[in-house]
């Protein structure tokens, strides 16, 4: 499925630029698969709070892996994004087209490195992880507009994962401090 031109102004080609692949088209091709968070991209509204819901589960998962293990799978999802996301902003025709969520998993990921066990520090890194995601603030929104193909994809939430990272670990501090 190819969409509309990038440089097309009519408003049905703008949302035929924005709407999802179906989904068996996800299913015929492995990489739009991960690109769209095994289909939580598909969602209706707000795809990267869904797409974030989906890197939950797989951080519970290596949650309880030694730091070194954590971090060198966190690594190989950040490594795999640029070519997910190049490649299914490719086949839409759209440069970080709102579907392609493999970048929220990676940055969700980096924010809950090393962060403490349990129900609310999971639901805090999710939150600060949106916070910064949808905020963008500076240099996150240098990346989100000016770093092309599947790395600027990919950049943002790195660097919105970075900052969930520190003002988790701060807040962990804050905690321990007054507990």
């Amino acid at each position: 499925m190819r969409a509309a031109a990038v440089g097309s102004t009519s408003g049905a080609d703008a949302v035929a630029r924005l709407s999802p692949p179906p989904a068996r088209q996800l299913l015929r091709d492995p990489r739009l698969l991960l690109a769209f968070g095994f289909g939580s991209g598909l969602a209706p509204w707000a795809p990267g709070t869904f797409g974030t819901a989906v890197a939950v589960p797989l951080y519970l998962l290596i949650a309880p892996l030694p730091l070194a293990a954590y971090l060198a799978l966190a690594a190989l999802v950040i490594l795999a994004g640029p070519h997910l996301c190049g490649h299914a902003a490719r086949r839409l025709g759209v440069h970080d087209h709102p579907g392609i969520v493999w970048d929220e998993i990676a940055g969700f990921l980096i924010t809950m490195a090393a962060a403490p066990a349990g129900w609310p520090w999971v639901l805090a890194g999710f939150l600060l992880f949106r916070l910064f995601d949808i905020w963008k603030p500076w240099p996150i929104h240098l990346a989100d507009r000016h770093v092309p193909g599947g790395f600027g994809i990919m950049l943002d939430d790195l660097i919105a994962g970075a900052y969930a990272w520190l003002a988790l670990q701060a807040l962990q501090r804050l905690v321990t401090w007054y507990a």
